[in-house]
């Protein structure tokens, strides 16, 4: 099971960064730079897998989370470098949260509980449609208003199933 560990922040910069693939990685990878403005850097590698959700485009001075697997091993170095499984850019309109979700659709933390409307739109990362139950599995859940409750329940828009 992944450890979705998350940082958030505004991105600084982004640039190439170079995996030797006998030629064919070169321009495939990029590094993005996010700073939480209270002097805290994290670099993400993000490579041709990783899920932007809504599939947007990240620039220079986007508000933007980056989830990470936390028990992936990662390079002794400053600023912290993390492979990208997720990146999400801000956005008012909608709330995102990725994690594992039980039978009774609950994430693993026990602060989100999903109610399955028939608007919501559940699809794979390839944005084909997903047909089974997506009870006990890893989820992109894009959703807006919350219950007040704990855990707090929603229908959510979208949920992206993590294959």
């Amino acid at each position: 099971m992944i450890n979705f560990k998350s940082f958030h922040g505004i991105v600084t910069m982004i640039s190439d960064f170079m995996i030797e693939l006998n030629g064919q990685g070169e321009g495939c990878y990029k590094l993005i730079s996010v700073d939480n403005g209270y002097g805290a850097l994290v670099n993400f590698v993000v490579s041709p897998t990783t899920y932007f959700v809504d599939h947007v485009m990240v620039a220079v001075g986007d508000k933007v989370t980056g989830y990470y697997d936390g028990n992936a091993a990662v390079p002794l170095i400053f600023p912290p470098q993390y492979q990208a499984l997720v990146m999400v850019k801000d956005s008012p309109y909608q709330n995102v949260k990725i994690d594992y979700f039980n039978g009774q659709l609950e994430s693993s933390d026990g602060q989100l509980r999903l109610t399955i409307s028939p608007y919501t739109q559940i699809v794979l990362t390839n944005g084909q449609a997903f047909t089974r139950n997506p009870a006990n599995r890893n989820l992109i859940v894009v959703y807006g208003p919350t219950t007040k409750s704990i855990p707090a329940q929603t229908a959510p828009y979208k949920i992206i199933v993590w294959c």
